[in-house]
């Protein structure tokens, strides 16, 4: 059987897209280039955003045409929270939630023995613990992902992912341990984690995030990197003790969302702008060097003008290496989408662009601040033009020109940094 995957949305999901791959490579699945080539077709869908839900939409019409007599699978978030919805489309032949991914082997055999429609969306529930899939990935990277936790219990105003992944679930230790050794021994020279809520990671016995990071080193990765967090989960002991993690890679993806106070309590954020300021001189306590990006959202209802320029001195005076912005839209299933004061499109964009601009100049300034030092860079390909491309520990492109047609993949090199171009460091080897 020949199998094509398409996946939407954030780096959990691309996890789980290739852990599926794996489970359903045990049954004799081969994964294919086209859907035109494919006798099994899984499309895993996002729902951050209602517009996300029509990119699914549209997708699955895409592959249905593509592949008229291949049987389609629809999972993931959009299926999760809208199993009606989703129950209702017609090229969709398997339609599974996020709880139950490792049943689809048994789900398509029993399909190709009688095909008729089958809806396998189960609720979470409380009780649910984390569900170990195989773990899959690209040998050809020189980056392994690895999912430690599941779930949100935060609930915030604008959000649908808790209602998409159920309560907050973590690996057990015993398992972190077992796939990182693992993919090291495959050759990978930096593992990055991941989870949809990964500071919240905690298990059974009590071990936490700082737990399983040590848990990667000593498993022998020289770089371990965290993936997306959220600010609430995180704590000065928590980072102290990271601080002596030596493999830990200095770079914090924290979403703030908003720096104006009032706007994170309509958001139903659990911590002030000042909290999070202090939280961020904390890590560069630790972590002198560190790269801090975010998220934030600009346009939720009743953001005012004066709330907006609350949020763009915050983001100035915090200094963010870089930041992702994102008009607010509503989503349906969510309060915020009911909120009064609903902000105006053009406002929006006006706001993305004012936001766009300040992170642009941050990010300059964040990349003059490298230069001069001294950087570990982990190789990943060659750019052309005589270059090699790599990642810094805090995550900066890095491009150093060569003059021979020496591989560096999987290679990790001191670079001397000594300029800009396009948005990327460059250096020379010292």
């Amino acid at each position: 059987m020949k199998l094509y995957l398409h996946t939407l949305g954030c780096k959990v999901n691309a996890i789980e897209s290739d852990s599926i791959a794996a489970l359903l490579g045990m049954h004799g699945y081969h994964v294919c280039a086209s859907p035109e080539q494919a006798d099994v077709i899984v499309l895993n869908s996002c729902t951050v955003t209602s517009s996300g839900d029509k990119r699914t939409v549209r997708m699955l019409h895409t592959l249905r045409t593509a592949a008229p007599d291949a049987v389609i699978v629809l999972t993931g978030c959009y299926v999760q929270a809208f199993p009606e919805e989703t129950s209702l489309l017609p090229e969709a032949d398997i339609v599974l939630g996020t709880r139950n991914r490792a049943m689809l082997p048994a789900l398509l055999a029993q399909y190709f023995r009688h095909p008729q429609h089958c809806m396998a969306v189960p609720a979470h529930q409380t009780e649910d613990s984390f569900e170990e899939l195989p773990q899959g990935g690209d040998a050809a990277h020189t980056r392994a992902f690895l999912k430690l936790q599941d779930g949100c219990d935060r609930f915030c105003t604008y959000c649908i992912i808790p209602y998409a992944r159920g309560h907050s679930r973590s690996r057990q230790l015993t398992s972190v341990r077992e796939t990182a050794e693992a993919l090291y021994r495959q050759g990978y020279q930096e593992l990055v984690l991941c989870g949809i809520n990964l500071a919240c990671y905690r298990t059974d016995a009590g071990e936490t995030l700082c737990d399983a990071v040590q848990t990667c080193a000593d498993a022998g990765f020289p770089r371990v990197r965290l993936g997306s967090l959220e600010p609430d989960g995180l704590t000065e002991d928590m980072l102290s003790r990271l601080a002596g993690i030596s493999a830990l890679c200095p770079q914090f993806h924290i979403s703030v969302q908003s720096g104006c106070d009032r706007t994170l309590r309509a958001m139903g954020r659990h911590y002030t702008a000042g909290e999070f300021a202090s939280l961020t001189e904390y890590i560069r306590r630790c972590f002198p060097d560190a790269a801090l990006t975010t998220d934030i959202i600009v346009g939720f209802p009743g953001e005012t003008d004066a709330d907006f320029a609350e949020t763009l001195h915050f983001a100035e005076t915090v200094a963010f290496s870089r930041i992702h912005s994102f008009r607010y839209s509503p989503r349906p299933g969510t309060a915020a989408a009911n909120f009064p004061e609903q902000v105006a499109d053009a406002v929006k964009k006006e706001r993305a662009d004012r936001l766009h601009a300040l992170g642009e100049r941050l990010h300059t300034a964040f990349l003059q601040d490298c230069i001069g030092k001294t950087m570990s860079v982990l190789f990943e390909r060659e750019r052309g033009n005589g270059f090699q491309c790599g990642h810094a520990r805090n995550d900066a492109v890095v491009l150093v020109p060569v003059q021979t047609d020496d591989d560096w993949r999987n290679t990790i090199r001191n670079v001397l940094i000594t300029g800009i171009s396009d948005g990327k460091l460059t250096g020379i080897i010292p």
